[in-house]
Formats: structure tokens, C-alpha cells, sequence
């Protein structure tokens, strides 16, 4: 891969960062592909447990590359022989596809914005688990400014649900970009560090995750997803129901109750 560059910072914890730093990490249909096949294949990846995905360069990422040389009918999976329109509708396909394999990952994913992050790389962030930043970070719903819907690639429908549904609607009517503090402010990030902190920091919370069951942070990444729409309270706690009942039977909950008396930090044992 050119685009998309993989380090482990820790065991069981794997950076992937953005590789356009020219370009402010804005994404072309390589980038996509790359970032695509990454996030579908860690759902196989018995090594990884937690990601944290960041941006090379000053920026998380820009959005849409609007000057990319390879769009065009064939640089997006079938679309060989295709007319403008068919192409441009499996071009958003593709970038869509990407915001669900992110948020679908079975592994937490941690967003370190280390720089802009906004339009298409907004999406990028919002489908992530955790969001933080650093100083320099810088947010924004800029599709109203190209003359088309704010409401692309998964916005509407998280951004609302992340800081409100009057907060979200003024950002994506306005277009405005705003600074990290008030992305602190709105509940959009939970931690603004130094720059120099930010991959230190978000490595930092891996290892607080790592600490945990592989079990209980597996289900509660999922039933924080389903119960976003749980249509009631009771709909939401039978789901949370079974997925204690099943993890009654991991071994995990007996481990817990002896390391307690014996004085020691769990020892989990793998799915």
C-alpha cells in the first residue's frame, strides 16, 4: 500500500494513518480502496484489538481530493465502461462504503486529528469510537460550500446524534470550520492535547481498552452501536440482557471475582 501506512505502537494496538501528506491527506479512490481493505480485514485480524486511525502530515484530512487525476469511469471497482453519471454514483458508493467499514470495524477505533479534518475526513472521524485532537485540529461539514447537501456520507445521521441535533444543523447549514476547543465544547472530541501528545495520548487509551476483556470490548462496542437505535429504554435493555448473560458464561466474570481476592490484575482469556 502507497496511501495507507500501518505501525504497531503497542501490542495489540496498530496505528493506520492517512499517506497523501501533500495533498492534506484528501481522499482520491486509492486512498479509499487502501483505507477500505485495511478496515475490512481487520475484522479477521486476531492480533489487533484496538486502531487508531491519524493522518501523515499537518493534516487528519481534507475532504474530497477536488484535484485528483484518477477520477474518471474505471479507477473505482466496476466501473469500467460506465458514463459520468454511473461513475460519479458508485464513486459516493465507494467513499460510503468506507465511513460503514470504519464504524462497523469489530475493534475500537480511536480518531488522533493532528490537523484538518473536514468534509469526507469529518465523516472519517465521526464513524471512529473515540475522537481526539490536537491543538491545531480544525473541524468542519464543508460540503454546503460546493454548492451541494451537507447531509453526505454519513453526517446527517451521526453528527446530530454526537453533539445535538440544533449544534449539528447550525455546522451544516453554515459550513463554518471550527477549532478544537469548541469541538471539546460540543462533546465532538473527548481530549485536545499538544500536538506532540496526540499519538502518545490515543496510545495511552488503547492500552486503558486493552485492559479490559476482549469479550466485554467486543459487546460493548456493538450494543453502544445498536442502542444508538434502539427504538425504547426496554428494546435496549434486552439486547443488554443477553449480552450479559452470554458473557456470564466467557469464564471472564469468575477470572475478575479471583484476581480481585488474590490482589492481581485479570488475566483474560482469548475468544
Amino acid at each position: 500500500m502507497k496511501t495507507v501506512l500501518r505501525r504497531q505502537l503497542a501490542e495489540g494496538v496498530l496505528e493506520v494513518s492517512l499517506n497523501r501528506p501533500d495533498r492534506l491527506n484528501a481522499l482520491n479512490e486509492n486512498l479509499i480502496g487502501e483505507l477500505l481493505a485495511v478496515f475490512r480485514g481487520l475484522n479477521n485480524d486476531r492480533e489487533t484489538r484496538v486502531v487508531i486511525l491519524t493522518g501523515r502530515g499537518k493534516g487528519f484530512c481534507a475532504g474530497a481530493d477536488l484535484k485528483s487525476s484518477g477520477s474518471r469511469p474505471g479507477s473505482v471497482p466496476g466501473t469500467e465502461g460506465m458514463g459520468q453519471l454511473g461513475y460519479v454514483y458508485k464513486y459516493q458508493e465507494y467513499l460510503a462504503e468506507l465511513v460503514l467499514a470504519i464504524q462497523e470495524c469489530d475493534k475500537p477505533v480511536i480518531a488522533a486529528v493532528n490537523g484538518a479534518a473536514v468534509g469526507g475526513g469529518l465523516a472519517l472521524a465521526l464513524a471512529c469510537d473515540i475522537r481526539i485532537t490536537a491543538e491545531v485540529g480544525k473541524f468542519g461539514s464543508v460540503f454546503i460550500k460546493t454548492g451541494l447537501s451537507s447531509c453526505d456520507v454519513g453526517t446527517s445521521y451521526l453528527l446530530p446524534r454526537i453533539v445535538g441535533v440544533s449544534a449539528a444543523t447550525e455546522l451544516m447549514l453554515t459550513g463554518r470550520v471550527f477549532p478544537a476547543a469548541e469541538a471539546r465544547e460540543l462533546g465532538l472530541v473527548s481530549r485536545v492535547v499538544l500536538a506532540d501528545e496526540l499519538i502518545p495520548e490515543a496510545t495511552r487509551l488503547a492500552q486503558m481498552i486493552l485492559e479490559n476483556s476482549e469479550y466485554g470490548v467486543w459487546m460493548t462496542k456493538k450494543g453502544i452501536r445498536a442502542n444508538q437505535d434502539a427504538p425504547s429504554l426496554r428494546h435496549a435493555m434486552e439486547l443488554e440482557n443477553r449480552t450479559q448473560v452470554l458473557g456470564y458464561f466467557s469464564g471472564c466474570m469468575e477470572e475478575s471475582m479471583q484476581a480481585f481476592q488474590e490482589g492481581r490484575a485479570p488475566v483474560w482469556s482469548k475468544l
